[in-house]
This record gives C-alpha cells, sequence and structure tokens, in this order.
C-alpha cells in the first residue's frame, strides 16, 4: 500500500484534498446540532426532570440573567429603575427573546428578585433556543444594551452602578475565537519539529497530515451530530486527541524514512520501508487509542457515546491520513526531508553509521548501569506526583469557575453576594400528585433545615408539584452534596412525598456516583484489552503487566497534579482558567481513555524496538540498551510536540478543555521523560530474560500479530533463526564491519557444516547485520564475502542460544 501511494502520489493528494473539501463544503451548509445530556435514565435527578419537563413543556429555551447592583441606596431608587427598565424593554423586544421577567412588579415573584439589603436585583431573560442555538449576534445584544446602562449612568455623572449578564448563550459568546488553541498549538509544534528536523519539509509534513486527519475528523463529527447526540465538548476532545496523535504518527514514520536515507537507502525504499516498520506501529498504536476510548461504552453512560465517536473517529482519520497521504508527500519531497547539512554530508562521507549515539546512547548505558538506582528515583518522583490524587473530588464546574474578567463570572458573584452562595445553584423537589398536607410538611422541614437559606412551594401544574430550594452553600460545596442525601434519605421519606431531587447540582452529583460506581469496571476493560494487545504483539505477559501498571501510575499522578490545580487552586488564576472547584465528574472517565491510549503509543513505540533487537540477539540488555537509545530521542521529541498542543488547550475557553489539556499534557510528560524513558528501562533491565517469557501452551495458542516488520525484505533464513531463537536453539548474528568500523551492506554471509554443506544463508541489509540459524549447537564454518573486500572463512563454535559474531572484511580475502 505504501509504495502504491507513493508512486501514485498525485492521486492520493487529490482524493484526500477532494474528501476535506467535499466534508467543509457539507459541514457548512449542515451546521451544528451538538447537545448536552448529563442525565442518566433511572436515577433520582433524571426522574425529577422528567417531571418537569411534562408539567411545563414550552420551557425547553435557555435562561439567562441580567444582574445589577448599586454601591449606595436601594435598586428600587428612581435614578436607578428609569435607567434599567428601558433596557429590559429593550431586551424583550429582540428576535428570539421569549420573556424577561424583572423585579419591578406587584407580584411576590418580582420582589423575591430584589435581595434583602436592596442592593442587588436580577431580571430572568428566557432565550426561545436552547444555549447552543442561540445566535452569537443576539447573545452579544443582550449582553452590549445591558452594558450601555452603566455607560449611560456614568454619562449622566451617576456611579456606583454595576449591570452584568449571565447565562449558557452569554458564556458561548466569551469563549476565544474557535481554533485558537489549535492553531496555538499546531504553531508550537511546527517550532519543536524544525529544531529536531532543521529542515522546512520535514517540519511541514507530520503537521500537514495531522491537519488533514483532524480537519476530516471534526467535519465528520458535525455531520454526524445531526444523526446522533454528540456533546458540544467532543469537538474540543476530538481535536485536542487528533492533533496529538496525528502530529505525533506522521513524525515516528518520517523520522524512521530519514533515517533510512542517512544509511543509503534509495528514495522509495526508504519511505516503503520506513511505512512497513513505523507504519505499522503507528496502525497498532492507532488501535489501542481507539480500543481505550470504546472503553468508555462499558460505562453505560450515555452522554460519553458522542465523545468516543468524536475522538476514535479523529484517531482514525489521522492514522489513515498516516499511511496513505505521508507516502504521497514523501514522493513529492523527495531527499528534501532532510536538510542541507545532511544531504551534503550524504553526497560527501556516504551513509552514516547505524549504530545510536550521542545523549540518548550515554543515558541509556547509564540505565543499563544502574536500574536500582534509576527505578527508585522514577518511583519517589511519581508518587510525589499522584499523592494529592487521594483528595480527588467529581462534582460541576459552572460559571463561578470563569475568569474574573468576564461578564458571567461576575453576575454569578453579584447573585452569591446579593442573595446567597447557593443561589446560583437551586435545588427543585419535584413530586407527581402528592397530598397537600405532605408537601407543607415537607417545605416546613426543608426550612428548619440548617442547610436551607430558603424554600418555596409553586403551585401545581399538571398534577406537579415544585418545591424550589436555595442552599446555604454554594453548588461545588460538599455540604450542598449532604443537603441532597438529607433530602433522599429523610426529608421526604419522613414528609411522606415521593418526589425527586433535581437541579443541575443534583444531575451532577448523580453522574459522580455513576462514574465511581462503574469506573474500575471501565478500567478493567481498558487494561484487560491492552494486556491482551500487548501480549500477542510482544509474545510476553511480563512486557503487558509493566505497561498496565505503568498506565495506572501515569494516570494517578496526572490526576494528582490536576487536584492541586484545578480543585486545589495551586496556580489556577495563573494560567488563566478561573477559580478552583471539583474536578467534572465525567472528565475522569475521558481522560483515562486518553491517558491509556497514549500511554501505550509509547509502550508500543519503545518495546516494538526491543522486542525486535531481542529476536535478533536474545540478549535481553542489549535490546533494553539499544531500544531505549535509538527510540528515546523521538518519543521524546514527540511528547514534547504533544505537551505543547495539549497545553495549547488552556486557551480554549472551556473549564473542561483547559482540565484536559493540563491533564494529558502533565501524563504526556511524565509518561515520556519519567516511565519510558528511566522506569520502564530499568525495570525492564531488572527483569532480565523474564521480560519475554511467555508459557509455550500460551505461545502456540495466540495468534501472530507483527507490530514492526524487519527493515530488510524477510528471508525464510530470518524466519528460521527468528523461530530458532524462540524455540531456544542455537543462533549466530552479528554485524559486518570494515577495518574502519563502517557497515558493509550487501555482504553475502554463508553458514556452513564442518563437512562443507550450506546449512544457512543471508545478505547483509545496510547496516551490516546479519542473522543465521544453526540445527544444533556445535563447530561450524561462517564464511563472509562482498565485493571489493573479498572473502573471509572463519570456524565458530556455536552455543545452545544466541551467539553474537562480528566479522571484519579487509581489502583483500582472507581465508582462516
Amino acid at each position: 500500500m505504501a509504495r502504491w501511494c507513493y508512486r501514485h502520489r498525485l492521486v492520493v493528494l487529490v482524493l484526500w484534498v477532494g474528501v476535506l473539501f467535499g466534508l467543509g463544503t457539507a459541514g457548512s451548509s449542515a451546521g451544528t446540532d451538538y447537545s448536552n445530556d448529563f442525565s442518566l435514565p433511572g436515577t433520582d435527578s433524571a426522574q425529577a426532570y422528567d417531571l418537569l419537563e411534562k408539567a411545563f413543556p414550552d420551557s425547553a429555551g435557555d435562561a439567562g440573567t441580567v444582574v445589577w447592583r448599586v454601591d449606595d441606596g436601594s435598586v428600587r431608587d428612581d435614578g436607578v429603575r428609569s435607567r434599567i427598565e428601558p433596557a429590559l424593554r429593550e431586551i424583550a423586544a429582540m428576535r428570539g427573546i421569549g420573556a424577561v421577567a424583572g423585579p419591578y412588579g406587584d407580584d411576590p415573584a418580582a420582589a423575591a428578585r430584589i435581595s434583602e439589603d436592596g442592593r442587588t436585583a436580577f431580571a430572568e431573560v428566557s432565550f426561545t433556543e436552547r444555549a447552543n442555538s442561540v445566535p452569537t449576534e443576539l447573545a452579544q445584544d443582550v449582553v452590549d444594551t445591558a452594558r450601555n446602562v452603566v455607560d449611560k449612568a456614568r454619562g449622566a455623572g451617576v456611579d456606583g452602578l454595576e449591570v452584568e449578564v449571565g447565562g449558557q448563550a452569554i458564556a458561548r459568546i466569551q469563549q476565544p475565537h474557535a481554533g485558537t488553541s489549535e492553531l496555538v498549538g499546531i504553531v508550537a509544534a511546527a517550532v519543536v519539529l524544525f529544531l529536531a528536523f532543521g529542515s522546512l519539509f520535514a517540519m511541514l509534513l507530520p503537521i500537514v497530515v495531522a491537519v488533514f486527519g483532524v480537519g476530516t475528523g471534526m467535519l465528520g463529527t458535525m455531520l454526524l451530530s445531526h444523526g446522533t447526540p454528540i456533546p458540544d465538548l467532543a469537538p474540543l476532545l476530538g481535536s485536542l486527541i487528533g492533533l496529538g496523535v496525528g502530529i505525533d504518527y506522521a513524525l515516528f514514520i518520517v523520522t524512521r524514512h530519514r533515517r533510512g536515507l542517512l544509511r543509503g537507502d534509495a528514495t522509495e525504499e526508504s519511505a516503503v520501508a520506513a511505512l512497513n516498520t513505523s507504519g505499522r506501529a503507528v496502525v497498532f498504536a492507532g488501535a489501542t487509542v481507539c480500543i481505550a476510548l470504546a472503553g468508555m461504552l462499558v460505562t453505560n453512560l450515555r452522554f460519553l457515546d458522542g465523545v468516543v465517536i468524536a475522538a476514535s473517529l479523529t484517531v482514525v482519520l489521522s492514522v489513515l491520513a498516516a499511511v496513505t497521504l505521508l507516502p504521497a508527500l514523501l514522493g513529492f519531497i523527495g531527499t528534501r526531508v532532510l536538510s542541507r547539512r545532511q544531504r551534503r554530508a550524504l553526497a560527501v562521507d556516504g551513509p552514516e553509521r547505524s549504530e545510536p549515539s550521542g545523549l540518548a546512547a550515554r543515558w541509556s548505558v547509564r540505565v543499563e548501569r544502574r536500574p536500582k538506582a534509576v527505578a527508585a528515583v522514577a518511583l519517589v518522583v511519581m508518587a510525589a506526583l499522584a499523592v494529592p490524587v487521594l483528595s480527588m473530588r467529581l462534582g460541576a464546574t459552572d460559571q463561578g469557575n470563569h475568569q474574573e474578567d468576564l461578564t458571567t463570572r461576575q453576575a454569578y458573584d453579584i447573585l452569591a453576594d446579593g442573595f446567597g452562595p447557593g443561589f446560583n445553584g437551586p435545588l427543585v423537589v419535584v413530586a407527581q400528585d402528592a397530598a397537600p398536607a405532605a408537601l407543607e410538611r415537607l417545605v416546613s422541614a426543608v426550612e428548619a433545615d440548617e442547610g436551607v437559606a430558603r424554600a418555596a412551594l409553586a403551585p401545581p401544574v399538571n398534577g406537579v408539584s415544585v418545591v424550589r430550594i436555595v442552599p446555604t452553600t454554594s453548588p461545588q460545596s460538599v455540604e450542598t452534596d449532604r443537603l441532597i442525601d438529607r433530602l433522599r434519605g429523610d426529608l421526604l421519606p419522613d414528609a411522606g412525598v415521593e418526589g425527586h431531587v433535581g437541579g443541575v447540582t443534583a444531575v451532577f452529583k448523580d453522574f459522580a456516583a455513576q462514574t465511581a460506581d462503574r469506573l474500575p469496571y471501565f478500567v478493567g476493560t481498558i487494561i484487560g484489552l491492552g494486556f491482551v494487545l500487548l501480549m500477542i504483539a510482544f509474545r510476553s505477559l511480563v512486557v503487558p503487566l509493566t505497561a498496565a501498571l505503568m498506565n495506572l501510575v501515569a494516570a494517578a499522578a496526572s490526576f494528582g497534579v490536576l487536584v492541586a490545580i484545578f480543585q486545589w487552586g495551586w496556580g489556577t488564576e495563573l494560567i488563566g482558567v478561573g477559580k478552583e472547584g471539583p474536578i467534572s465528574a465525567f472528565l475522569p472517565v475521558i481522560m483515562l481513555s486518553l491517558l491509556f491510549g497514549l500511554s501505550m503509543d509509547y509502550q508500543v513505540f519503545l518495546v516494538s524496538r526491543m522486542h525486535e533487537e531481542w529476536v535478533h540477539t536474545g540478549d535481553n540488555a542489549r535490546a533494553v540498551r539499544v531500544g531505549l537509545a535509538e527510540t528515546s530521542r523521538v518519543i521524546n521529541c514527540a511528547a514534547l510536540i504533544m505537551i505543547c498542543v495539549f497545553s495549547a488547550f488552556v486557551l480554549s475557553g472551556d473549564m473542561e478543555g483547559a482540565v484536559a489539556g493540563v491533564g494529558l499534557a502533565v501524563a504526556v510528560a511524565v509518561d515520556a521523560f519519567v516511565l519510558r524513558t528511566a522506569l520502564v528501562p530499568a525495570v525492564m533491565h531488572l527483569l532480565g530474560r523474564a521480560n519475554w517469557w511467555l508459557p509455550g501452551w500460551l505461545e502456540r495458542r495466540l495468534p501472530h500479530l507483527a507490530v514492526e516488520a524487519p527493515e530488510a525484505p524477510v528471508r525464510e533464513a530470518g524466519r528460521e533463526a527468528a523461530g530458532a531463537l524462540v524455540r531456544g536453539g542455537a543462533v549466530l548474528h552479528g554485524f559486518i564491519r570494515t577495518t574502519e568500523g563502517g557497515p558493509v551492506a550487501g555482504a553475502t554471509v554463508t553458514l556452513h557444516s564442518v563437512e562443507g554443506d550450506r546449512l544457512d544463508r543471508v545478505t547483509s541489509p545496510a547496516d551490516g547485520s546479519y542473522i543465521l540459524a544453526a540445527p544444533a549447537p556445535g563447530p561450524y564454518l561462517l564464511v563472509t564475502s562482498a565485493q571489493g573486500l573479498g572473502e573471509r572463512t572463519l570456524r565458530v563454535m556455536v552455543p545452545a542460544g544466541p551467539m553474537v559474531h562480528d566479522v571484519e572484511l579487509a581489502g583483500e580475502g582472507v581465508r582462516g
């Protein structure tokens, strides 16, 4: 497939461009139909919502509030009233506004919209559409009209009047322009790629591939939102994960392609080899991410289904772009994927040596020499980061968590100051056909509760009675959660009312409870599936077990940092995401899916190279050392890109998006720089050959899955040698070098019996390596020949198991 895409690159590019613009045209015409439904069928809050919808079917539109406060005097003063009432009438006359209920009137409901001290008041603004459907122009007109009151008052020399606007529709227009976080993430990734590659074309390749993958994924999600419920958070999370994996997947393939070119391979052969090696790992890694995302389905939280669809679709399209569009682009660019310095060096000095060198190689040797010390330091770091997770509290974020300079946050604070902290999160008790006497007992008991500021019983509608309760504490307070428990467990049963407690706070409390109950099943599912996949791929029990434990450690550290920042408030205002509060109830499931998927990515890329070396040599220490030395640099570069992309989502203006972005950035940082670079290789050195142990009966029953094919074309001898190694047979391997130490490509290496019978034969690839299978331990003849370097024959004693034997070829043939 890679060769076809390379040779038909124009066709592939045209198809991708056509699909992108086709989806863009269809998406622009259809628009979006995102929806947020956090209710859980069967929960108490969901039953309350169903009864409210039955009693008040016309109250489907979004509600906003215009809030004003005076420093001196009262909001009832003529000077204030004469300025506020015209603005409220102007808002009520706007197209898309259903009604405006203000505080100036004779009915009790109007009087309740003025605080006890008379300095704060509010008006309820009812839109005819839900928040996601309210035109931004209408929301902006409401804000401008309300704010003009202050400007006119100041123009008349009247100070001390403050007017703010709250509501979901208003919050939407305060968010940064769509695409800001994505653009910042892409620019940051471009800088990292250019510093890593030193080539403009190499820098552009991963970004172009990621843009095509994420673009088609997001546009496809827009269209799917008309056929299945997708929350408005899903596209944000889809673009977040899509950009991260899209750039990283292309980066791994481009890095392998560049390595092939530097070793002297032809452009097409290098591209094909890169796709047939790293491309396989990319497909496998993408599959693990999708499996981790699909694990959210076992929670049976319907709100998350749309997140699974959006994120999985974007990952699949990102993988498809990496394995089809990328080889086509490599064909267009040719050797310009290398920097000018590298192209000049290749032309003058010839192919580079294949051995890893530099900081990565030196660190790999240090880990091999001191695995216990490295593992101990890494564990201490991870434990310190994970400590705060013990106090994590799930709940809901609201406009009180917005930044202080936003009108929604200021409206929230004014209402909390004027009417009490619980006013922004009222509870409702909904009952069907309840006896009036029982309702009166309930209201009396509720008003007497220490956690209730006020309670009011509304007249029944269609047999449905509603008791509105304002707690004394904020919606995010633990005391409010306890009040909900008292209402359900004590006050309602004692009053003899069969009612249900609803409201946004109750919904998120139920959501958090459901999430906590189902989290073990979810974690068990994604760990189990990941374990099976890695066991099949690497023919080991210890490697997947290590990966599962490391994933849990990374998740604990990531959530620990989230708790410290977003729940404890360590630097929340500094990074511009508003006030601290509980972690949104649905985020742990979403983030665990993404974390496990990304962690599996790095595990696959790291261990696949180790496994490849293990199959060739049977030397665990060498396999771990070489695998770490050759992959740590690209893994760290990929991690740095992901950190930039994820951190940029702090600019999204969405609290959940910011939490997810920071959490994933932290998880990737500790995963790449601590776990995969230090803890995993150190543990694998300590475990030794046990890393690759698999019971024989299980080996025979497991299907074979090649995560990463050999760089050179597979030969029958190579398969025989690998089979001999797995069976514990005799294997001879090493490198063919010149006397100067350079690799000899194209050398013919033959193994003969002492009687002269040929037993195995291979041709060395660009790095000069070879591997031969011997039928049994004993003496053999090793014959090596290469054009221009003559022939060399050596007598070797092959033991049971693998044996390393390097051969030097001089200018003249030598027999011995």
